[in-house]
């Protein structure tokens, strides 16, 4: 059967279920052993005030992961953070007052992975840029 019941009125353009098609699903049997790897949750987090840099960790990190055929999401882009100070330009207060204004952004990125420990290791041996400040932290699952 085809799936589609020929007493509906049947429209062009409109799809129409049924509950005729069933799906297989694989399920070990009981006595079958079942191979378990200790995997952990990591979140690797990585700072840096320049983006260029700090985009090539975080590419070069998730292609490794990848490779590797790991469970990877992100990078998670959080907010920047903007340091601002604002200062006067003469040292003695004397003159017109003229101020100047610094700016630092710092960038964050975070990569979640699910996988062995092991793994991990190999993942964050890779180059990494100078400037680049990384954080992993790994929780059981």
């Amino acid at each position: 059967s085809s799936g589609i019941n020929a007493e509906w009125p049947l429209r062009p353009g409109h799809y129409y279920y049924t509950n005729n098609l069933r799906m297989a699903a694989y399920k070990p049997e009981k006595g079958m052993p079942v191979e378990e790897v200790a995997s952990h949750r990591i979140r690797i987090t990585l700072t840096s005030r320049n983006l260029k840099s700090l985009e090539k960790v975080c590419t070069d990190l998730i292609h490794g992961a990848k490779a590797k055929d790991l469970d990877v999401v992100g990078p998670v882009r959080l907010p920047n953070k903007n340091l601002k100070i604002t200062t006067r330009k003469t040292p003695c207060g004397e003159g017109s007052k003229t101020w100047d204004k610094f700016e630092m952004k710092i960038h964050k990125r975070v990569i979640d992975l699910k996988s062995p420990s092991e793994t991990v290791k190999q993942i964050t041996s890779i180059s990494i840029e100078p400037g680049v400040e990384v954080e992993v932290t790994i929780a059981d699952s």
